[in-house]
């Protein structure tokens, strides 16, 4: 089968998310001018860089409450967030914060998820993710979108990293342990589990 998107989706639903996985998924939190706390997973998330290290996430859509997703606005308005990950022991909480709740509106006390004073900047951190990637704003890109909506890309650097050391073994971090979940497509999730080793040639 081959299809041209912009000339339409032959399946009920477009399976360009479940073609790309798994996807990493970027539990941003943040905090508005008000002092209240965000917390919302994005799966269009990764590393893009190293030297410095920086990530991206993508918003895509806007919030029935404002022209921005909340996440976004906080981002626009503190220049700072905090990466954290979900694991399967917090995929639920992960999921509830999803929802679209309202500005003022904590998701950390909403979805009984433990946070945990940052180091370097104001936006709190989840104190059960295994790793919190502290960031200052960078850029942000507005892209392409046919929707009446807005897409976003948020570009940050890495400013302060947090690894819980019970995860560090023989001076190395023990990626398997920490049981990262990570995005496929529709509804669907996958935990790593497993790897193997690849030696350059």
């Amino acid at each position: 089968m081959f299809y041209e998107p912009k000339k339409g989706v032959p399946f009920k639903i477009d399976p360009f998310k479940s073609l790309v996985f798994p996807r990493p998924i970027g539990w941003i939190s943040s905090i508005n001018k008000n002092g209240v706390a965000n917390i919302a997973p994005y799966s269009f998330f990764n590393a893009v860089a190293d030297a410095p290290p920086q990530i991206m996430f993508c918003a895509n859509g806007s919030s029935v409450h404002s022209k921005y997703k909340d996440s976004l606005s906080n981002i626009l308005s503190t220049k700072e967030f905090v990466v954290n990950f979900a694991t399967s022991t917090t995929k639920h909480q992960m999921n509830n914060t999803s929802r679209d709740y309202k500005p003022d509106e904590d998701e950390f006390i909403l979805s009984r998820l433990k946070k945990k004073k940052s180091k370097l900047v104001k936006a709190p951190s989840v104190k059960n993710s295994p790793v919190n990637l502290e960031c200052k704003l960078i850029k942000t890109i507005k892209l392409k979108s046919n929707l009446k909506k807005i897409s976003t890309m948020v570009i940050g650097e890495v400013i302060g990293i947090y690894i819980n050391n019970k995860f560090i073994k023989k001076d190395r971090v023990d990626s398997v342990s920490m049981r990262y979940i990570a995005r496929m497509g529709y509804s669907e999730y996958t935990t790593v589990s497993s790897k193997f080793n690849l030696k350059r040639n």
